[in-house]
C-alpha cells in the first residue's frame, strides 16, 4: 500500500488537528508533507515537529522568526515557505497526493483551487471555494482529474448515500433517481430563542454551540444559520443540484447529518456522532473506510430524534442565503463577503448579533445594482470580493 502525503491547510484549526488525530492513527497509510497556520505559530511548530512535516507555511518572515524561536526539536527543521503565494505552492506540490483544504474563509480560496488545478485529492472543508467560486472551482475539478470529496459532515453524508461510482467527481447533472437532498441543522444555541431576544447577544453565547467543537467564526455562522445558507449553495455545486431541490430541517441531536430523497420515496441518511474525525477518515481512506477513533453511536441512547422547519424569520441569513443563489455567482460572493465583515465585526463587539444579517441584506442590495459581472477567473472572484467587503464595512455603521 503506497503511503499517501497529506497537506493541511489550516492545521492548528478545528479540522486540521482533527485530521492529525486520524493520520495518528494510520501510520502505515499516511505521512504529512506540509502544515501551514495564520496566527499560532508555536502550536504550528509544536505540529510539525510530532509529525516530521517536510515544509509548513506562515504568512509572514516575523511569524517565521517565532516558528524557528519556538522549534525544539533535534530532527531537521521543515523548509519555512512565506506567504499566500507559498500556500497555491505547496497545495500543488508534486510531493502532496491529498490537501486538506481547511482555511476559514476567502483566503483559503486560492490554495484550494490551486489543489484542484494540480489534479489533487481535495478534502474541502472550505466553503468559500464553492460560496464564492463553484463554477470555476467545479471546473477546475473535471478538466484536471481531480478527486473532490467534501468534509463538511452535512456535504459528506450526502455523498455517502448518494449511488458511487468509486471515484469522487464534479457532476453536471444531479444523480439519476434523486429527488431532493435534506441537509439537517443543529438550530444552534438560540434555536429555542425568539429573534426579540437576541438583541444582547454576545459572542461567548454565540460560540457555546450545543453539539459541535468549532472555532468562532463557524461558530456565529452556525447561530445564525448563514452556515446552513452557505451548505446550500455548496450541495448546488458539489451535486449539481437545483436550489429548489434542496432542503433544511432543523435536527437539534445532530445524529443524522444529513439524507437524499429518492424518486421511489426511499430517504437514506446518514448517521453518527457528532464528531468531524468521521468525515475526516472517509475522505482520507475513499473508497475504503478506516478507523477514525469516533465511537459507535447508540441509538437506544440517543432516545429519540425530532425534526422541525427553520423559522425564517428567526433565521433571516438562511433566507438571504437562498436568495442570493437564486440571483447567481456575484450575489454568493456578495453574501459571503459581507458576512465574514458582519461576523469579526459581532466578534468585536462592534455589531449586535440580530445586525448580522442587515448588514449581509444591504451588501446584497447594493450588488443587485451591479449584478452584470461576468467571472472568468479567480481575479474576478477576488475583485468582488474585496469591493463586496468595503461595502460591507460601510454598512456597519448605517
Amino acid at each position: 500500500m503506497k503511503t499517501l502525503n497529506i497537506t493541511i491547510l489550516g492545521s492548528t484549526g478545528s479540522i486540521g488537528i482533527n485530521t492529525l488525530d486520524v493520520i495518528a492513527r494510520h501510520p502505515e497509510r499516511f505521512s504529512v508533507f506540509a502544515l501551514s497556520a495564520h496566527t499560532r505559530i508555536p502550536q504550528l511548530a509544536a505540529q510539525a515537529q510530532e509529525t516530521r512535516a517536510k515544509v509548513v507555511v506562515v504568512p509572514t518572515d516575523h511569524a517565521a522568526q517565532i516558528f524557528k524561536s519556538c522549534w525544539q526539536s533535534v530532527s531537521v527543521m521543515p523548509e519555512i515557505r512565506v506567504g499566500t503565494h507559498a500556500l497555491t505552492q505547496t497545495a500543488a506540490d508534486s510531493n502532496t497526493d491529498v490537501v486538506m483544504a481547511a482555511i476559514v474563509g476567502a483566503a483559503g480560496l486560492p490554495a484550494a483551487l490551486a489543489a484542484a488545478q494540480a489534479g489533487k485529492r481535495v478534502l474541502l472543508a472550505n466553503k468559500e471555494a464553492l460560496v464564492a467560486a463553484g463554477s470555476l472551482f467545479m471546473a477546475a475539478v473535471r478538466e484536471n482529474g481531480a478527486e473532490l470529496l467534501p468534509i463538511d459532515s452535512e456535504h459528506n453524508a450526502i455523498f455517502q448515500c448518494l449511488p458511487q461510482d468509486g471515484r469522487a467527481s464534479a457532476p453536471t447533472l444531479p444523480a439519476a433517481g434523486v429527488r431532493r437532498l435534506i441537509l439537517t441543522a443543529s438550530g444552534g444555541p438560540f434555536r429555542t430563542k425568539r429573534w426579540e431576544e437576541l438583541h444582547l447577544v454576545t459572542p461567548e453565547q454565540a460560540c457555546a454551540h450545543p453539539n459541535w467543537s468549532m472555532g468562532k467564526k463557524i461558530s456565529v455562522d452556525s447561530a445564525t444559520m448563514l452556515n446552513k445558507g452557505l451548505e446550500v449553495i455548496e450541495a448546488h455545486w458539489l451535486f449539481a443540484m437545483p436550489p429548489e431541490r434542496i432542503n433544511v430541517v432543523i435536527h437539534p441531536q445532530s445524529v443524522v447529518h444529513s439524507m437524499v430523497e429518492y424518486e421511489d420515496g426511499s430517504v437514506l441518511a446518514q448517521l453518527g456522532q457528532p464528531d468531524m474525525r468521521t468525515p475526516i477518515a472517509y475522505g482520507l481512506g475513499f473508497p475504503e473506510r478506516i478507523d477514525s477513533g469516533v465511537g459507535l453511536l447508540d441509538l437506544a441512547l440517543a432516545g429519540r430524534l425530532d425534526f422541525e422547519q427553520p423559522d425564517l424569520n428567526q433565521f433571516p441569513c438562511l433566507k438571504l442565503s437562498f436568495d442570493a443563489l437564486t440571483s447567481g455567482q456575484g450575489a454568493c460572493i456578495a453574501l459571503n463577503a459581507a458576512n465574514e465583515i458582519a461576523v469579526q465585526a459581532f466578534l468585536d463587539a462592534r455589531l449586535a448579533y440580530t445586525s448580522i444579517s442587515s448588514v449581509i441584506e444591504s451588501t446584497l442590495s447594493w450588488h443587485a445594482g451591479h449584478a452584470t459581472r461576468t467571472f472568468q477567473s479567480l481575479d474576478d472572484v477576488m475583485a468582488l470580493d474585496a469591493e463586496a467587503r468595503r461595502r460591507a464595512v460601510t454598512f456597519l455603521t448605517s
